[in-house]
């Protein structure tokens, strides 16, 4: 009996070992396939929507003869407005309502979402004119340096075509989230948002004293003096320090410049520190120019303006739909994981 366990088990390990080379085999393959699929690209109708729950409670809410009587009077309305419309001169008629175009970003250290929101705004860029607008709904605490480098140019090409941008943030917008968000020509924060942390930071964790007292050597070999400045695993110099926290103010005079260029109204010096504030404490130092929350912002916009919220897609990976999606998350846990000990530099 023990014989067959033990074969049972055996067996049954071979068995797990091979499916997870498959899986890890079919993971590669979906990886290079889903960079030559094109991804989709979704519009929706925010101002049907709003009217539509807006209709839904009304028939909840109110009783047969007031409904009655409020869908009459709607519905005369649309007859005066359209024999309006009919009677207008043919140029003014002829003129589209202004277009709200809404876009969401949720950063993570790597500011992820700049995939998608790179293809977003190229989309917009295409039909877009300069009397549109488009809002970027925005949370981020920051990340990586050339991650939301890139994502703030993204942004800039907004300004670049002279399309009104404006930035909500409802949660955070720190560091890297707020390097995105004073490209805007206008940010709006909810009273509770937490705004600034212009500053980088940087951690390097080293293990040189556990491994040398365990009789591990590490042999780290460069060419050029500043290749690596400080290390995981090798014993650290002052002067690799000195050079890596040089570096790290090269990054903070390299931010300080680019925000003072987005809005000169700031005192640099005086923000930009590292700290953070509220909403209503970022109006004061200028760090917003509108307290309120995204939802508010763009309600406002219903009447006179066709909002509509555009968002991009990213193909579906082979490893997604052969249910191996549970790994793929897994390694982007460990990869951010990792990123927070050991980046070199983020905002």
């Amino acid at each position: 009996m023990l014989e067959f366990l033990t074969d049972y088990a055996g067996f049954l390990l071979k068995l797990v070992s091979v499916a997870i080379v498959i899986g890890v085999l079919l993971a590669m393959i979906a990886n290079g396939k889903r960079k030559s699929q094109p991804g989709s690209l979704s519009v929706t109708k925010l101002n049907e929507n709003y009217d539509a729950m807006k209709d839904d409670l009304d028939r909840q809410l109110l009783d047969k003869k007031t409904l009655k009587s409020q869908l009459k009077e709607k519905k005369k309305q649309e007859k005066l407005d359209k024999k309006a419309n009919k009677k207008a001169p043919k140029e003014i008629e002829e003129t589209p309502k202004k277009r709200l175009y809404v876009l969401d970003f949720d950063g993570d250290i790597k500011a992820s979402a700049v995939t998608s929101m790179r293809e977003e705004i190229t989309a917009i860029l295409s039909v877009a004119t300069a009397k549109d607008e488009v809002v970027v709904r925005l949370e981020s605490g920051g990340g990586m340096v050339h991650s939301y480098g890139l994502a703030a140019s993204q942004l800039q090409r907004i300004r670049e075509a002279n399309i009104p941008l404006t930035i909500c943030v409802d949660k955070v917008a720190a560091s890297g989230g707020y390097m995105m968000a004073c490209v805007a020509n206008k940010i709006i924060a909810a009273p509770f948002a937490i705004l600034g942390s212009i500053g980088v930071v940087a951690q390097v964790p080293n293990v040189h004293r556990l491994l040398d007292k365990s009789l591990i050597d590490v042999e780290l070999h460069t060419a050029g003096k500043y290749k690596r400045t400080l290390t995981m695993l090798g014993k650290n110099t002052d002067e690799g320090r000195e050079k890596f926290k040089q570096d790290l103010e090269d990054t903070h005079g390299l931010f300080k410049r680019f925000v003072s260029e987005q809005r000169p109204q700031l005192d640099i010096e005086d923000i930009a520190t590292g700290d953070t504030w509220y909403g209503r404490e970022a109006l004061e130092n200028k760090l917003v120019d509108d307290v309120m929350t995204s939802d508010a912002y763009l309600v406002a916009q219903y009447k006179d303006s066709e909002v509509v919220q555009v968002s991009y897609k990213q193909p579906k990976g082979m490893a997604e739909r052969f249910g191996l999606s549970v790994f793929s998350a897994f390694e982007q846990k460990a990869v951010t994981w990792l990123g927070k000990l050991t980046q070199s530099r983020g905002f």
